[in-house]
């Protein structure tokens, strides 16, 4: 995946077109824009935002993006490399979201390159296996089941073309 590439956004490597992403380096801004330099002035005199705090936040989200296409469905699954050790620091691991980082554990942090293939071939062995239905069925939610948690609520459409949502009196 190419950090902030025009190429690259937008594609969608869905189910065996996409299976694993490397990100190598942290995807900082380039700090000399004058655009990014009216920004960031304006974030420090308004919000009182640290330069660094906000340059860290959106190389983070731009990491979380780069490697969130691997996983397009419930049933997708990929593998996310992060091949920089400042992925490693805690200041830039805690940034990252909770669905990343519920698979990031201490076992898989400053790896060497042979105990990191010996953990792909085993997460690959393991999911390549063909899916049980049965089990699948009994994780996923039905169509119904899932209306029955959120009821809709109710939309009228206004006079001028929009909806108006009210919540449902039952």
């Amino acid at each position: 995946s190419v950090a902030r590439g025009k190429v690259s956004e937008g594609i969608n490597f869905d189910r065996h077109y996409g299976r694993a992403v490397v990100m190598f380096g942290v995807p900082f801004q380039y700090t000399l824009s004058h655009v990014l330099r009216a920004r960031l002035e304006f974030l420090q005199t308004h919000y009182q935002i640290r330069e660094a705090d906000f340059l860290n936040f959106d190389a983070l989200r731009q990491t979380s993006q780069c490697v969130g296409r691997v996983i397009r469905s419930k049933t997708d699954y990929g593998l996310m490399i992060l091949a920089d050790s400042r992925y490693n620091r805690h200041d830039k691991r805690s940034k990252l979201p909770k669905w990343i980082l519920q698979f990031l554990g201490e076992q898989y942090l400053n790896l060497s390159t042979d105990m990191a293939l010996s953990h792909v071939r085993q997460f690959l062995r393991l999911m390549g296996q063909p899916i049980d239905q049965q089990a699948l069925q009994s994780v996923l939610l039905t169509v119904e089941e899932a209306k029955a948690m959120n009821p809709s609520p109710n939309v009228s459409t206004a006079n001028d073309g929009g909806a108006m949502i009210t919540e449902s009196t039952d």
